[in-house]
């Protein structure tokens, strides 16, 4: 029975793993039964299950690069996608072929919403200095505060790989709660006249602004920080396949099959990363600690500089619109318009949001190029 009990896991199984098991059906609890973007949770939570049942095949090795390829667990060939940043620019791929930048082109202010909410991810790279994180570390913390995912893995693994897990798994846990961490912030700093306040009318744009904006808009970014131009590249390709109209096949195929894919991929390794010796350390828990952080004052920023830009005559933005300056696309465009609507029931607000949603998109790839430019 000795024998047999050592075959098994339950011999293995620590406090630990226990720990972070339970961890990962709460966060299929929050992606199931509460619909808090289930694309991203379910995925990561029974990743997470996985890679902490013991001497499972489901593990990832801390070391497997290495390791003899024979030794190599299937889930680590999959985590590859994620230490070499494989995933990030496809994610990135998928996402500009499902973005509409016409919102954006119509009413080119809404930028400065986007780039306001980045103020988080510079007030956390401080933070986490304070903290004792070093310089690299510090900024792949504070890229968290761009609530963008794929952004987070690309400059952390090439930043501060030893925390690759730890900000991976926080960075898209926290784009999952945008619809439960933003609403009591966007509150707190609006009035109900404010979240009534209607926009005005975007102007239509043209079908040559729309397929010239992403040519365009990447030449001038990749020539300001080109240590972004993978990530920002495949942003406006897949924007480009998108509004140019000759390609639909492999715009559909970017919008649906192939990012399905890669986030089922992605969000399973991710989660299977979250180790309980590995993440269960105080550094671990403190970039939880401080992501959280990010989060709030890149929220509060978007909305404070909405509020700012109204003190100007001939103004008139929706103060909740600049909590979408995060570039969780398109949650948290969704929460603005949701807390719109529960102001004034016929006050829709999902498509002006979208503009400082997409910008900040840009704005955290932009940071994370900046960080990288000035970082070793």
């Amino acid at each position: 029975m000795g024998n047999v009990l050592q075959q098994t896991a339950l011999g293995s199984l620590s406090l630990g793993h226990a720990a972070m098991i339970a961890v990962g059906c709460v966060v299929l609890y929050l992606g199931v039964r509460h619909r808090f973007e289930p694309l991203l949770l379910v995925p990561i939570g029974f990743g997470i299950v996985m890679g902490n049942i013991p001497l499972a095949s489901t593990q990832i090795a801390e070391h497997a690069a290495h390791l003899p390829l024979a030794d190599w667990s299937p889930m680590d060939f999959l985590y590859l996608g994620v230490r070499y940043d494989i995933y990030p620019p496809l994610i990135f791929l998928g996402i500009g072929a499902m973005t509409d930048f016409s919102f954006l082109i119509g009413r080119p202010k809404l930028i400065l919403l986007g780039a306001a909410a980045q103020v988080g991810i510079f007030a956390t790279f401080l933070c986490a200095l304070g903290l004792g994180f070093t310089p690299a570390e510090a900024a792949s913390i504070g890229i968290i505060g761009g609530a963008d995912g794929p952004t987070a893995i690309y400059l952390a693994s090439k930043l501060a790989p030893a925390y690759l897990a730890s900000i991976s798994v926080a960075a898209y846990s926290y784009m999952a709660l945008v619809p439960l961490i933003q609403p009591p912030i966007m509150r707190l700093l609006t009035t109900e006249g404010e979240r009534r306040l209607r926009m005005p009318l975007a102007r239509d744009t043209t079908r040559t602004e729309r397929v010239a904006f992403p040519v365009v808009a990447f030449v001038v970014c990749a020539l300001a920080v080109p240590k972004a131009s993978i990530l920002l590249g495949m942003l406006f390709f897949g924007n480009l396949m998108r509004e140019s109209g000759v390609v639909q096949r492999l715009s559909d195929t970017a919008q649906n099959t192939f990012m399905n894919i890669v986030t089922i991929l992605l969000g399973v390794s991710v989660g299977a990363s979250a180790r309980a010796e590995t993440f269960l350390t105080p550094r671990s828990l403190a970039i939880f600690a401080v992501g959280i952080l990010a989060f709030v004052i890149a929220t509060a920023s978007g909305v404070l500089f909405a509020k700012f830009i109204n003190l100007f005559p001939g103004s008139k933005i929706n103060p909740l619109i600049g909590a979408a300056g995060v570039s969780a696309v398109p949650m948290a465009a969704r929460v603005a318009n949701r807390m719109g609507l529960e102001a004034d029931k016929s006050n829709f607000l999902l498509m002006d949001a979208m503009g400082p949603n997409v910008a900040g998109v840009i704005g955290s790839a932009v940071a994370a190029g900046v960080f990288l430019m000035f970082l070793p």
